[in-house]
């Protein structure tokens, strides 16, 4: 029997389980079998992360901040969990090699996907020029022609954000009418920088070692034309990863894990939740790692009140 299990390895995860193991707590945490580290394993240099001046490879500080939780106790699983059961006191997660594993706690930080457009070449240029985060990589692209797919809130947003540094922003969207809010709309028009390419889908992305460009394919009559890009931001949503959870934690209108008020408290007692699994709208490294300390002193204080004690041995714990 555990204190507290972690399924997720990404900041939240990570953050969570170098906190509840400063406390004593002696978590186990499950790290993805495939997925290591969440989406920022696939950014190349991080630079609005607090304390690194000259920037950081997203990679690297997925593995540091491993590192660190493993240096106060953490055990690493390289699995995933397939499914878990919530119903009682005792919490019971089940993972991939058919194990079952019960704590007093779970920390479920699991975090989102950004929708692909599921065409080929895009997972091999990532971190290439293809990117899912205007706010995270927008820097890297200073006087770059650049395009953003999408016609929502977020791809306005993405669009105009983007201004800032390419000296063109193309919008591709495969409609003729856009569905974000006529305010976000109305921005991306009045900036001078910014093109919309309508009925237009992209077919292709171009590029060996970075984007070179793409294939645009018209949605109304099917004829192809290529554009020239060095960037290729793909704003068209992203989906929390809940499917484990579905029927057994209460969800928000977006989809998120519902929580209450500024904790990490599920509508499960012991279960908390943190990362970009709660959060529909900042889904950045530094909120998910702040979320996964806040999941991580909720536990703890929970346990407290159980009246559990970090001191005891996780094997001594009783239901």
């Amino acid at each position: 029997m555990r204190h507290i299990i972690i399924i997720g390895s990404g900041p939240a995860g990570f953050t969570a389980a170098i906190y509840a193991a400063r406390a004593g707590l002696q978590p186990l945490l499950f790290a993805s079998s495939v997925g290591i580290g969440g989406e920022l394993m696939n950014t190349t240099e991080v630079e609005n992360f607090p304390g690194f001046p000259e920037g950081v490879q997203g990679p690297d500080l997925m593995q540091k901040m491993q590192e660190q939780a493993e240096r106060f106790g953490t055990e690493v699983v390289y699995d995933d969990i397939t499914e878990v059961d919530f119903s009682g006191q005792v919490k019971r997660v089940t993972a991939g090699d058919g194990s079952v594993h019960e704590a007093h706690t779970v920390v479920y930080a699991t975090g989102s996907a950004y929708r692909k457009l599921g065409i080929a070449d895009e997972d091999r240029l990532s971190g290439h020029g293809v990117s899912w985060c205007a706010t995270c990589d927008g820097f890297f692209f200073r006087e770059k022609t650049i395009a953003v797919v999408g016609g929502g809130d977020s791809a306005m947003e993405e669009a105009t954000f983007l201004t800032r540094f390419a000296s063109k922003v193309y919008v591709i969207h495969r409609r003729e009418e856009l569905k974000a809010s006529k305010i976000m709309q109305q921005r991306a028009f009045d900036n001078e920088k910014i093109e919309f390419v309508w009925n237009a889908e992209v077919a292709a992305i171009h590029g060996d070692a970075e984007v070179t460009g793409v294939t645009l394919r018209d949605t109304v009559d099917g004829t192809e034309r290529e554009l020239p890009l060095e960037g290729l931001f793909i704003a068209i949503g992203n989906d929390p990863r809940t499917h484990l959870v579905h029927g057994k934690l209460d969800l928000t209108a977006e989809g998120t894990i519902a929580v209450d008020g500024r904790s990490s408290r599920t509508s499960a007692a012991g279960v908390f939740a943190a990362g970009d699994v709660v959060d529909p709208t900042y889904r950045q490294a530094i909120t998910a790692a702040a979320s996964g300390t806040v999941a991580a002193l909720d536990a703890e204080h929970y346990l407290a009140a159980l009246g559990e004690s970090a001191a005891q041995p996780a094997d001594a714990l009783v239901g």
